[in-house]
C-alpha cells in the first residue's frame, strides 16, 4: 500500500503521516550527533549539541533538524488530517519559543569563527523554513515566524555580506553548492519582498552562471552527491532569466549526452553508510531540478517531455527508499521527499 500511493506521487493523511514520523523522531533526539562547531576554547568545547543550539540541536546536525523543522510545517499547512498534528505542534512550539531562537542567535554572534557556520546550504533551509511559516494563515504558526525572524535576519545579512566577496561559486553536489542556497534564497526574498536581496541574487547568478557552456554533467555524480551540481545551475537560472531567454541558455549549458546521464537512477550500494545514503537524495534532487527546469522550457517540446518522465521515475524510485530503517538516511531523506513531491507539476 505505500509504495502504490507512493508512486502516484500524491501525499496523503496516511503516507504525510508517515513520513513526518521520521523527523518527528528525531528533532529532539541529541545524539548521535555531528556539531559542525568549531572549539575555540576548552569551555566551548565542553558544551552539549544542546546547549550550542537549543532550537536545532536534533536529527544529527543543524542543517537537518531546521529542514526537518520545514517539513513538519509543511505537513501541517496542506495536509487535512494529518495523524499526530497535536504532538508535532507540541514538539514545534519547544523548539519555536523565544528563548530557543535567542540561543540560537547566540551562536551566531556569539563566536568569532561562526559566521560562516552552515554557509550556504543550512541558511538556505532555514530561510525556507522561514518562508514557509510566514505563508501559513495559522495563528501558532504566525506567532513561531515571529520568533524566528531574528534569526532570518541575521542569516540574511551574513548572506548579503557574503554575496559581493564570493568570488567563485562553489560547484560540489553537497552542503556548499552555491546555486542551491541560491535558489531557496531567491524564492525567499520574492516571498518576503525584500527587493534588495534579490536584486543581488540575481546579479551574482548572473555572474557566476549566465556565460556557462557545455557543462560535463557526464561526468556526474560524485561519490557522495545528493545535489546535482549542474542542474541546480540550471534550477537556479530558469529562475532568474525570462522564459524565452532560458531556453536559449540551456541549450548551450547542457549538452544532450550530459542530460541523459542525468536522468539516470544512481546506484547506492549501501544505505547503511551516512555517506553514500547521499545518493538516495540525489534521485530526489535530480528529480524536483528536472521537474522545475522542464516546466520552464517550451510547451510540447520533446525534451520538456522526456525530463518531466525521467523526474517522476526518479522521485518514484527513491520514495521506497525514504524509510529504509537506517538513521544516516531516515534523518534527512523525509524532507526531499517532500519538496520533491512539492516540486511535481499538479
Amino acid at each position: 500500500m505505500f509504495a502504490v500511493v507512493l508512486l502516484a506521487q500524491m501525499l496523503t493523511p496516511e503516507i504525510a503521516t508517515r513520513l513526518a514520523a521520521l523527523p518527528l523522531h528525531c528533532i529532539q533526539q541529541e545524539y548521535p550527533n555531528k556539531t559542525g562547531h568549531t572549539t575555540e576554547s576548552d569551555g566551548d568545547a565542553r558544551l552539549t549539541p544542546r546547549q550550542l543550539h537549543p532550537a536545532f540541536y536534533g536529527c544529527l546536525d543543524w542543517h537537518s533538524s531546521v529542514h526537518g523543522h520545514w517539513m513538519l510545517v509543511r505537513l501541517l499547512k496542506t495536509t487535512p488530517g494529518l495523524g499526530k498534528a497535536a504532538e508535532i505542534r507540541k514538539v514545534l512550539a519547544e523548539s519555536f519559543t523565544p528563548e530557543a531562537m535567542a540561543g540560537e542567535v547566540r551562536y551566531f554572534e556569539g563566536y568569532k569563527l561562526a559566521k560562516t557556520f552552515e554557509r550556504t546550504y543550512g541558511w538556505a533551509w532555514l530561510l525556507k523554513l522561514d518562508e514557509e511559516l510566514r505563508g501559513w494563515d495559522d495563528a501558532q504558526g504566525r506567532a513561531w515566524a515571529e520568533n524566528l525572524r531574528p534569526l532570518t535576519k541575521l542569516v540574511v545579512g551574513l548572506w548579503s555580506g557574503y554575496l559581493p566577496k564570493q568570488t567563485y561559486p562553489n560547484r560540489t553536489g553537497v552542503h556548499p553548492n552555491t546555486a542551491f542556497g541560491l535558489v531557496f534564497a531567491l524564492d525567499w526574498a520574492r516571498a518576503v519582498k525584500d527587493s534588495a536581496f534579490e536584486a543581488l541574487i540575481v546579479q551574482r547568478a548572473k555572474d557566476y552562471y549566465l556565460t556557462n557552456t557545455a557543462v560535463t554533467a557526464f561526468q556526474e555524480p560524485d561519490g557522495t552527491d545528493f545535489l546535482s551540481p549542474n542542474l541546480e545551475v540550471a534550477d537556479l537560472m530558469r529562475r532568474v532569466l525570462p522564459a524565452g531567454e532560458f531556453s536559449g541558455w540551456f541549450k548551450r549549458f547542457m549538452p544532450a549526452a550530459g542530460l541523459l546521464n542525468l536522468t539516470q537512477a544512481p546506484v547506492v550500494s549501501d544505505r547503511s553508510d551516512f555517506q553514500i545514503v547521499h545518493l538516495d537524495g540525489l534521485y530526489l534532487s535530480r528529480g524536483w531540478c528536472l521537474y522545475g527546469i522542464a516546466q520552464a522550457l517550451p510547451a510540447g517540446s520533446a525534451q520538456r517531455r522526456s525530463m518531466m518522465t525521467a523526474a517522476k521515475g526518479l522521485i518514484d524510485a527513491a520514495l521506497p527508499n525514504v524509510t529504509g530503517g537506517n538513521y544516516g538516511g531516515e534523518h534527512w531523506l523525509a524532507s526531499f521527499a517532500v519538496y520533491a513531491l512539492s516540486q511535481a507539476p499538479r
